[in-house]
Order: C-alpha cells, then sequence, then structure tokens
C-alpha cells in the first residue's frame, strides 16, 4: 500500500494538474516565449560573468617572456589550427627512446593558433548566441516530448534544467580529462554551466503552458 501511495504522489508530480490531460504533448510552438527569453537571459547573464566579473580572470595566465615565445614561433608561420608537440608520427614512434628523450626534455604543450590581426567579437557574439539557441530549442523539445500542458513546475524545471546543464557544462571535462586543459577551467565553466541551466530552468517554469 505504501508503495501504491508513493506512485500516486510520483504521478501528480510528472503528471498534468488535469487527468484528462494525461498522455498529450506541449506543443513546441507553444514555447517560443520562454525560449526566446531564455537565450535572452543565458547571453545577457554570460556577458556579465565574462566581462564585468574576475570570475574568469585569471583562466589563461600570461607567459613568461612571452615576446622571446612569440619571436621564436613567428618564422614557422604557422597556419591557424590546433598543435601537439612533442608529436609522434607513429605508435611505434611513441615508443622510441629518441622520442621519450624529447617528452622528457620538454616542453609539452597543445596550442591553438590564431589568425594574425584583431578580429573583434562579433562572429564569437553571433555563434554563442546561435549555440544557446540551439540549446535552448532542444531542451525545449525534449520537455514538450514528455511533459502535457499544466505540468508540476518542479518538473519542468529538473527536466529543462538538466538537459541544459548537460549541454552547457559537461561536454568541457573531456578537454581536460584528454587534453591536459587545467581543471581550473573546467570547473568554472561548469559553474557558468549550471547558473545558466538554472535561470533557463526557472524561465520555462514560469511560463510552461497551464
Amino acid at each position: 500500500m505504501a508503495m501504491l501511495d508513493a506512485s500516486v504522489r510520483l504521478g501528480h508530480v510528472l503528471s498534468p494538474t488535469s487527468p484528462d490531460l494525461e498522455g498529450i504533448v506541449t506543443p513546441i510552438a507553444s514555447l517560443w516565449l520562454p525560449i526566446l527569453l531564455s537565450v535572452i537571459a543565458v547571453f545577457l547573464i554570460s556577458s556579465f560573468i565574462h566581462m564585468a566579473s574576475p570570475w574568469h580572470k585569471g583562466d589563461y595566465p600570461k607567459l613568461p617572456n612571452e615576446e622571446a615565445v612569440m619571436d621564436a614561433l613567428r618564422p614557422f608561420d604557422l597556419p591557424p589550427g590546433d598543435y601537439m608537440f612533442p608529436r609522434p608520427s607513429s605508435m611505434a614512434e611513441m615508443k622510441s627512446p629518441e622520442f621519450l628523450e624529447r617528452v622528457n626534455r620538454g616542453p609539452r604543450a597543445i596550442m591553438t593558433v590564431l589568425p594574425n590581426g584583431y578580429a573583434g567579437m562579433s562572429r564569437s557574439l553571433i555563434g554563442w548566441a546561435l549555440f544557446i539557441l540551439i540549446v535552448t530549442i532542444i531542451a525545449a523539445h525534449v520537455a514538450s516530448a514528455v511533459l502535457p500542458p499544466g505540468a508540476h513546475s518542479h518538473a519542468v524545471f529538473h527536466t529543462i534544467g538538466l538537459y541544459a546543464l548537460a549541454a552547457y557544462a559537461f561536454a568541457l571535462w573531456p578537454l581536460s580529462i584528454w587534453y591536459g586543459r587545467g581543471w581550473k577551467i573546467s570547473i568554472t565553466s561548469t559553474v557558468d554551466g549550471l547558473i545558466y541551466a538554472i535561470a533557463t530552468g526557472l524561465i520555462f517554469m514560469w511560463l510552461w503552458p497551464r
């Protein structure tokens, strides 16, 4: 009997307020307003975090003797892209004494070379806005497929918030696990993702169709 009562209570959380609406999904078109407001909110919050707060100020410290490092690399005219060094050309070379000596001697690095010149932030900001839009639309699609109009606000917040958190934060961890990126950056960016997810979940909870 206790298990039956618990199932009934859980059903009230996950199901619509009216039994007549059970099994009815929420049209994605009805979620245009929370989608729009979530995109705006996350964009503004992220702008404040990165531009007006010191939260990410120490993510990328300046190289010692930066000019000498830049002067040393400049003659190679490296095209923009991602590089790793030392990098073996094969598994056999990776095990060779010569390669191991280079690894032990160092330095070891994974670096991204950017195009010369200051390109401004417009392209990055547009790309970031599109990314937020895609994340929010997919979160709305997931929630609309499993939650009907009138769904409990906690179910809406959890469904939207958990998906948004996974999209904004967890994809960053492999960069630290596999590619040596500092865990400080991944952790602070995960906190950012948690803030974005909470904001998105609250907006959808507030504006979910009743």
